[in-house]
């Protein structure tokens, strides 16, 4: 596999190193997400996957390191970023995180107030767009969050997350929580938008379902780094952590699935 131009990487990790008082969770870790590719994080329990992610889009700061998105440095000065910057990346968090206060539309309007000088008008209609967009019917505009099923507020959550057309979009465990028809769905929804929208994904996720059906890549947080690489290099890695997690009872449903 041929290495990635400077040009094709949107995001590149390098150094990382993450700390809570004694506890190292990241050490010298190095990550680069191409343009245009779903990469999916995966790992066990503690290895930082949810940290990496909030590092990355500058909710936390990492002790040691330097990450760049899409050019810009955003460990140098969190206080001082870009709005235009986060103009251009969207995230969707565990349980969608939508206000309950707010209907579906007002909460796809958020980011528009928020980072835009968008027209009222204007932002009205976007916000429908998008709503359809994701596959939500039209009325579900004027819903509350607690009149939405698990699945509707999964792709609210994603609906909010495109409000600004991102190029960039961070998924947080999205299929979590969904029975197993609603969570291909919510996957094959990922890889069209991906495909029309021209979108680059980075994906944390426990599914390995959603690995075998839309990730180019997969990086594996193992002993506080990121071993990254295709599904079939993976595959053959023989580390204890990544044989047990691809090779257990569910990688192997997940295969035979795949397969079907």
């Amino acid at each position: 596999m041929s290495a990635a131009s400077d040009d094709d990487i949107i995001i590149r990790v390098r150094g990382l190193t993450t700390r809570f008082g004694s506890q190292t969770i990241h050490e010298n870790l190095d990550l680069d997400v191409r343009r245009g590719e779903v990469i999916g994080i995966v790992g066990g329990s503690g290895t930082g996957k949810s940290v990496l992610l909030k590092e990355i889009i500058g909710l936390m700061q990492p002790t040691e390191g330097k990450i760049e998105v899409l050019g810009q440095d955003v460990t140098a000065d969190p206080e001082g970023r870009d709005i235009d910057l986060r103009q251009r990346w969207g995230v969707l968090f565990q349980e969608g995180a939508l206000f309950s206060s707010l209907t579906l539309q007002q909460n796809v309007e958020v980011p528009m107030r928020e980072l835009s000088d968008i027209p009222e008008s204007l932002m009205e209609e976007t916000a429908r767009v998008k709503i359809a967009m994701v596959g939500l019917p039209p009325d579900s505009a004027v819903k509350f969050p607690s009149e939405l099923s698990g699945g509707m507020k999964k792709r609210a959550g994603l609906a909010r997350a495109l409000a600004l057309d991102p190029e960039l979009l961070f998924l947080d465990e999205p299929t979590a929580g969904l029975d197993p028809i609603a969570a291909a769905k919510f996957d094959e929804l990922i890889k069209h938008l991906r495909e029309s929208l021209g979108l680059t994904v980075v994906m944390i996720t426990h599914d390995l379902d959603s690995l075998y059906a839309i990730c180019d890549r997969i990086a594996v947080l193992v002993d506080k780094r990121a071993k990254v690489g295709r599904l079939e290099e993976l595959l053959a890695d023989d580390h204890p952590w990544i044989r047990e997690y691809f090779h257990g009872p569910r990688g192997r449903a997940a295969a035979a699935g795949k397969t079907a």
